[in-house]
């Protein structure tokens, strides 16, 4: 069952609000709309990237009837904090992930991912966590004056390296009326925010191609 119809199934819809985050798919939101709810954003936690429970906290008014947490990149939102303010304020709490694949698999990406975080430089690797399954392995690559977010995308592509932008528009970003809503953590992810390939850890010749291929870039993001 999907979250319009658990939110339907829940006897939420017209003139319910339901917290969501504006970091990452315009698929919740939209869910939300379809069961005739208002979505209504809340902001991150700038390590985990999934909903932060202050700012929910802050969003939660006399309307709200629930909130849906999407697990980022294969980091879990903290939902024993989220559950306790949902049950606070007897809110439907709907969680939606991305799908992690097989133990030899996470155990393949949790390796190369302890690999290039030992040795990138110049970017800000994620932060650890022992459930981290590294569905994606994003990185925040500072500006500081010096080439920022997108240049350093472009520079890498050049070198062979396939990255991506994981999140390039917040979703109240992307419509007049939600545009006075300020959500600082949210938006910096976005601006800095960039997935690097999991390469396989037993292939070392591509790690090292991209651990150098970076490095090369990083420090040119070092203060002046």
């Amino acid at each position: 069952m999907g979250t319009e119809e658990m939110l339907r199934a829940a006897g939420i819809g017209r003139g319910d609000e339901v917290v969501v985050p504006a970091f990452g798919r315009a698929d919740v939101a939209g869910a939300v709309v379809a069961a005739g709810a208002q979505p209504v954003f809340a902001d991150i936690d700038p390590h985990t990237y999934c909903l932060d429970a202050e700012a929910v906290a802050a969003a939660t008014g006399p309307r709200t009837a629930a909130m849906v947490v999407v697990h980022r990149f294969g980091r879990p939102a903290p939902m024993w904090r989220l559950r306790a303010h949902g049950e606070r304020h007897r809110l439907l709490v709907l969680e939606e992930r991305d799908a992690v694949g097989q133990p030899a698999e996470v155990t393949e990406r949790r390796k190369a991912a302890d690999h290039l975080d030992q040795r990138l430089r110049g970017v800000a690797t994620p932060e650890r966590d022992r459930e981290h399954t590294y569905t994606q392995y994003v990185v925040r690559v500072p500006g500081n004056g010096r080439p920022d977010r997108d240049a350093f995308a472009r520079a890498l592509k050049a070198r062979g390296v396939a990255c991506s932008v994981p999140v390039k528009t917040p979703l109240h970003r992307t419509a007049d009326h939600w545009r006075d809503i300020r959500l600082p953590a949210t938006e910096r992810a976005a601006d800095d925010t960039l997935a690097l390939p999991l390469v396989p850890a037993g292939e070392r010749r591509g790690l090292h191609r991209l651990v150098s291929a970076c490095n090369a870039l990083g420090g040119l993001l070092q203060p002046a």
